[in-house]
C-alpha cells in the first residue's frame, strides 16, 4: 500500500536515509514501497538531543534511518536505557515496550513510544522546577 505525504514549502523529510527538502510550494509525494521515512516534525537533530530521553529517541532514529552498525547503535541504546531506568524506575514499562519493538526491528513504533518517554521527562523536569 502506497503512502501519500504532503510537504509544506521548505519542509524536510528523510526517506530511506536521504534527506529531501521541498521547494517553495506545497508538494505531494507518494512512496510506493516500504522504506524508513521521517517527516521533519519527527526528526530530532543530534544537537537537540540534550536530555537522556531525547538521546534515546535520537539513537532509535539512527537505527531506523541508517542500518549501518546496528549492533553498535543497540549497545549505545542499552547503555542509555540503563541510565534512564536507574534514574527513573517509573519509566520501566515504557522502556520495556520500546525495547521489545527494537528487538523486533520495529523502529518506527519504538520512536512513537520514545516520544511518550520524552513527554514524561519534560513533565518530571517541569514538576521539579515548580517545586524549587
Amino acid at each position: 500500500m502506497a503512502l501519500k505525504i504532503y510537504l509544506k514549502p521548505q519542509e524536510r523529510v528523510i526517506i530511506d536515509g536521504a534527506v529531501i527538502t521541498n521547494g517553495n510550494t506545497k508538494c505531494e509525494l507518494i512512496v510506493e514501497n516500504n522504506v524508513p521515512l521521517l517527516r521533519e516534525r519527527d526528526i530530532l537533530r543530534e544537537k537537540d538531543a540534550i536530555t537522556p530521553c531525547k538521546r534515546i529517541y535520537f539513537m532509535i532514529q539512527l537505527m531506523y534511518i541508517d542500518k549501518k552498525d546496528l549492533a553498535g547503535k543497540h549497545e549505545t541504546y542499552r547503555a542509555l536505557v540503563k541510565d534512564v531506568a536507574e534514574a527513573a524506575p517509573s519509566t520501566a514499562v515504557v522502556v520495556g515496550q520500546i525495547s521489545e519493538h527494537i528487538l523486533n526491528g520495529a523502529y518506527y513504533p519504538a520512536l512513537k513510544l520514545a516520544r511518550k518517554l520524552i513527554r514524561y521527562e519534560e513533565e518530571a523536569m517541569e514538576n521539579a522546577r515548580n517545586r524549587a
